[in-house]
């Protein structure tokens, strides 16, 4: 069996605003929090469990994306006016970067995590990949 990842918990620090506005932004279901945690599935094998915490460090999330939901995404980001940008040192430029010959954006959620979002995969990732 292949490993995959199966879900993970954000922290955050208020974790039904979190899950909203994950949900809101990606396109994605929520129904409300359902125990201890906000959960929103990102697909059929990955679920993201919001969790309120006090203190927490912020995390970078990367989404490999087809055009279609990319566009869909970026669309929502810009209508709800949210500052992005083209990489992690410019996230206010709102510009696309086109590495890998995708495009990608970066930008912060509500706790201030970054999410970046891509359509193509990164170059590390295929080097890897070519090196198995």
């Amino acid at each position: 069996m292949a490993i995959e990842l199966n879900h993970t918990i954000v922290p955050a620090y208020d974790k039904e605003l979190s899950a909203q506005f994950f949900s809101a932004v990606f396109g994605l279901k929520y129904a409300g929090s359902t125990g201890h945690f906000a959960a929103v599935r990102v697909n059929e094998t990955l679920t993201f469990y919001f969790d309120n915490v006090q203190s927490f460090e912020r995390h970078h999330y990367a989404f490999l994306l087809g055009d279609r939901e990319f566009e869909e995404i970026l669309q929502r980001v810009k209508g709800r006016n949210l500052v992005y940008g083209s990489d992690p040192w410019h996230l206010d430029d709102k510009q696309l970067n086109q590495w890998n010959g995708g495009r990608g954006f970066y930008f912060r959620d509500v706790n201030g995590h970054l999410f970046e979002l891509l359509t193509k995969k990164e170059r590390n990732e295929v080097a890897i990949k070519e090196d198995t």
